[in-house]
């Protein structure tokens, strides 16, 4: 092969490399043209490959024809690539045009749980009365849960069928024994070994009792404590307060009454019950007596407040403890508190 054929090959394929770009009508096919004449493999390439062929004079001026015929393609290529391009990005702006007179589509927002809306409603009303929120552990010593709340020995909350131990020393109760908490009791406790009176707070949280399922039992439910010490608490105040937390969570026309009880760390101890929304307290299919149970309240016991290193002799003090569920089923007439914890979307967007 002499220079004159190889200048005349690197003419014909320019031409039809030229051609080839013209012809190319999206950056897929142009890309196949670069390659068939500029790659590897392409027709350029292969001319220069036979330039060992040719003498010292023919190749350099075989060499200079082959660099302009690559250039030219390039050129050609490259201002072929940009034309492509603009008309791709216009045909996509053309059909994916957004017309941004049409409305919106309004996201789906989630919700607060009814328990927790409930919780926070509670929290609201004690903390606009002048309380604090307190917390504690899930995981408590007995000590805690049971024994500085003046819980005795034999007391069945303390046995393996009442209450989930974690960690059990022996038969006997011991102090460090380790259980999940049976009420949210153990924050006062807490509260009161931390500070000196006065002490206004409430601690809601979760609380477990090994509790078989049912309409009105869960192993898992929430609770929420308030505690008052103070010098010159009287068992009055705790009625008072008690009548406007009713208020303001009821409605303004339902009232309470206490009925005698014994809880372990409350001396005199009261069941409390606001009368039925439905009937007033007439009697009902809902309350049947004209009432329903929301609460268990009573004034410290002095052997708390010994036990946390207060003087009875000086400050004295109220404590209340509700389950939400309870409170909750009541306002919204729900029979079943495992509804709460069933995760069925068509309870759960009711409320």
């Amino acid at each position: 092969m002499n220079n004159v054929s190889s200048q005349a090959d690197l003419q014909r394929i320019l031409k039809e490399g030229e051609t080839a770009v013209l012809q190319a009508s999206n950056l897929k096919e142009l890309d196949d043209v670069r390659v068939e004449y500029l790659g590897k493999k392409g027709k350029v390439t292969a001319v220069l490959k036979t330039l060992g062929q040719l003498s010292g004079e023919e190749r350099k001026e075989t060499g200079k024809v082959a660099n302009e015929v690559r250039q030219k393609l390039e050129s050609d290529i490259a201002s072929k690539h940009e034309e492509l391009t603009r008309a791709e990005v216009a045909e996509r702006l053309a059909t994916e045009t957004i017309d941004i007179t049409l409305p919106g589509r309004e996201p789906v927002y989630g919700h607060r749980h009814l328990i927790s809306q409930a919780i926070k409603q509670i929290t609201d009303i004690f903390i606009g009365l002048g309380y604090k929120v307190a917390e504690g552990p899930e995981i408590e010593l007995d000590y805690y849960n049971f024994k500085a709340l003046n819980t005795p020995a034999d007391h069945p909350a303390r046995t393996l069928q009442d209450t989930f131990y974690i960690k059990k020393h022996s038969v006997q109760p011991a102090d460090d024994d380790i259980v999940l908490r049976t009420h949210t009791s153990p924050v006062q406790i807490r509260v009161m070994k931390s500070q000196q009176p006065p002490v206004y707070i409430i601690a809601p949280g979760r609380a477990f009792r090994r509790d078989v399922a049912d309409p009105s039992h869960t192993p898992m439910f929430h609770q929420i404590e308030g505690l008052a010490v103070d010098k010159h608490i009287t068992f009055g105040d705790l009625k008072g307060t008690l009548e406007e937390f009713t208020r303001q969570m009821f409605g303004k026309d339902r009232k309470i009454r206490l009925r005698p009880h014994f809880f372990p760390f409350t001396e005199p101890s009261a069941e409390v019950d606001v009368s039925c929304g439905i009937c007033s307290g007439m009697g009902c299919r809902l309350c049947g007596s004209g009432w329903l149970e929301v609460l268990g309240a009573g004034m410290v016991d002095p052997n708390v407040l010994i036990e946390v290193g207060y003087n009875p002799e000086e400050v004295s003090g109220f404590a209340f403890g509700m389950g939400v569920e309870r409170i909750v089923s009541l306002m919204y007439g729900i029979p079943d508190i495992r509804m709460f914890y069933e995760n069925d979307m068509r309870f759960v967007k009711q409320f």
